[in-house]
């Protein structure tokens, strides 16, 4: 009988990891905040240009070691999902244009970079940490968040994505 509580914990922790992947925690989906900032020609883009997409959203600042180590993995998730419904955004959180171009040149990044430099979309999205992300389903929902860096390369995350893309109308890829 003490080996059946074991088996219990075990999967109850089992169920509840699935739920985790990758540190990606699952949410009950909800409308995501809005999101509205300008790009690194002056460009003002919004959230809603995106609907229609998985889209992760990361936030991100050049003096953030981990922000900075996790890019190259979001680019090459990027160059994985190439031709899939599939947006990256990163939103650089309270710095000035001249900081994340001065930043750009070290990283060869092709998704599109957004800036908030009074942190304005940071605070509303409730981003107390960085790097923050989170993914969005096509509904533009809310549906899993990490406050940390991962490797968003790895058949984990891929899997994760591979099931929101699953879910985008064939009309919409």
């Amino acid at each position: 009988m003490k080996h059946l509580g074991l088996i219990v914990g075990a999967m109850l922790l089992l169920n509840g990891a699935q739920g985790f992947a990758a540190g990606l925690q699952a949410r009950e989906p909800a409308p995501a905040p809005a999101l509205v900032a300008r790009d690194l020609a002056n460009v003002e883009k919004s959230l809603s240009d995106y609907r229609g997409r998985v889209v992760l959203v990361n936030f991100w600042a050049t003096w953030c070691p981990p922000c900075r180590q996790e890019m190259p993995s979001m680019e090459k998730l990027r160059q994985k999902m190439a031709g899939r419904p599939l947006v990256i955004l990163g939103v650089d959180s309270g710095e000035t244009l001249a900081e994340v171009n001065a930043f750009l040149p070290s990283m060869k990044l092709e998704f599109p970079i957004l800036l908030d430099p009074e942190s304005l979309n940071t605070r509303r999205w409730k981003v107390f940490a960085l790097p923050t992300s989170f993914l969005l389903d096509a509904q533009g929902r809310v549906r899993y968040s990490l406050a940390g860096a991962i490797e968003w390369d790895t058949d984990v995350v891929q899997t994760l994505i591979e099931k929101l893309l699953n879910e985008v109308p064939h009309s919409a890829q």
